[in-house]
């Protein structure tokens, strides 16, 4: 099962996303989606899992979720916005590492791409930066990669351009 992962769009859809996640069989988003005809847009395209962001609005909430765990390929997934970053989870992410023992744990909000091994917690921490035009981040950032057999493969890291170019 192939995964495009995105974060942060903030109301903004590169183009070239749909290109880059053309094989996958489904996409994340890991929050700060912007409104609702981005996440319409993905939704039509692919099977798409969100979490809502810090800047959705109410109709992003309504549509997806704070947090989400699910399972895909025997990898338990838990998917949220906001989680800190390895060993410094928020109290809430903490919580949800020990009663759900995710093998991953992807998240957004910092704009800052990161993956990382948290081998405390025997999981792999993922953000895949920012897709969008809004924020601090340089370069506009996706992610994609294979799970298979209960095993995470092939994790590529795609630039989209500078921030500041449409």
């Amino acid at each position: 099962m192939k995964i495009g992962l995105i974060s942060d769009t903030h109301y903004h859809l590169e183009e070239s996303v749909f290109e880059y996640f053309k094989n996958c069989d489904e996409i994340w988003h890991a929050g700060d989606i912007g409104g609702m005809e981005v996440l319409q847009k993905l939704e039509s395209f692919k099977p798409t899992v969100a979490v809502w962001g810090n800047i959705d609005d109410h109709q992003v909430r309504a549509a997806t979720s704070e947090g989400h765990v699910f399972e895909r390929e025997g990898v338990r997934v838990l998917m949220t916005h906001i989680a800190g970053r390895p060993p410094k989870y928020n109290k809430q992410v903490h919580q949800h590492i020990l009663r759900y023992k995710p093998r991953i744990l992807v998240c957004g909000h910092s704009h800052i791409l990161k993956v990382q091994p948290d081998k405390a917690n025997n999981l792999i921490y993922i953000n895949p930066g920012a897709a969008g035009i809004h924020g601090f981040h340089k370069v506009k950032t996706i992610m994609r990669f294979d799970l298979k057999a209960g095993k995470i493969e092939n994790m590529e890291v795609i630039e989209l351009g500078l921030r500041g170019q449409l």
